[in-house]
């Protein structure tokens, strides 16, 4: 009898890890996906009391100190553009925003016993991130890893973009699209072990985006394949 493949995890990705990547965070781990997120911007911007003054905050910074920071201001602007709902969205699932681990650079991040089922920063075979610029970073780190490290490139990852406004619908419904991008690979992925005339995985993706498009038109999907 075959065994079942080991399951895929995943990575969700976007500027602040406050959002977009948080939602479908959410909605992959609700669904029994192994899943964690990170955000690729410098810092932590939300809507501040003005256009001019956004909040800053440095990753890391708990949800609930952001929070705090929130309600000290105006809280029916922050109610009505969803930050409020967001940040509570945010502390039931990990305590803080983490950037991504770019490659020699400082670490802003949870320690590892907040990542059941992750043995390392990089554990994870789908990265899917919610806007281009988020992608073309995540991708260029890889590539920057191949060159620095081009002894350490026998893991692949598959990337992908699912471009997604940075609103609270937008972001809802952004997940939902996400989840069903993960079902697919996961299908792909245990048919491909399960059955030995099947495709491997990676041989699917172009049909598996030709699918997911065709169901979500309005959302621009972009695919890499990278290695570290």
């Amino acid at each position: 009898m075959t065994e079942s493949p080991a399951p895929l995890k995943f990575c969700t990705v976007c500027a602040s890890n406050n959002n977009r990547s948080m939602e479908a965070h959410k909605v992959l781990q609700e669904n029994g996906f192994i899943v964690r997120s990170y955000g690729t911007g410098s810092a932590v911007r939300l809507p501040g009391p003005t256009i001019d003054k956004p909040n800053v905050f440095p990753f890391g910074t708990p949800y609930t100190k952001i929070f705090e920071v929130l309600n000290s201001q105006d809280l029916k602007m922050h109610k009505v553009n969803g930050v409020i709902e967001m940040t509570k969205r945010n502390m039931q699932i990990k305590k803080a925003p983490e950037r991504w681990p770019y490659l020699n650079q400082p670490p802003q991040r949870l320690d590892e016993e907040e990542h059941p089922g992750f043995d390392n920063d990089l554990d994870f075979q789908v990265v899917i991130t919610c806007e281009e610029r988020c992608f073309d970073a995540v991708v260029e780190d890889y590539f920057s890893r191949n060159y620095f490290e081009p002894n350490d490139t026998d893991h692949l990852v598959y990337c992908f973009n699912v471009d997604i406004r940075d609103d609270h619908e937008s972001a809802r419904m952004g997940g939902l699209a996400i989840l069903e991008l993960a079902n697919m690979l996961k299908k792909a992925n245990t048919e491909a072990a399960e059955d030995e005339d099947s495709m491997p995985l990676q041989d699917t993706i172009p049909d598996i985006i030709v699918e997911w498009q065709r169901k979500y038109p309005t959302l621009p999907i972009l695919h890499a394949l990278c290695y570290h």
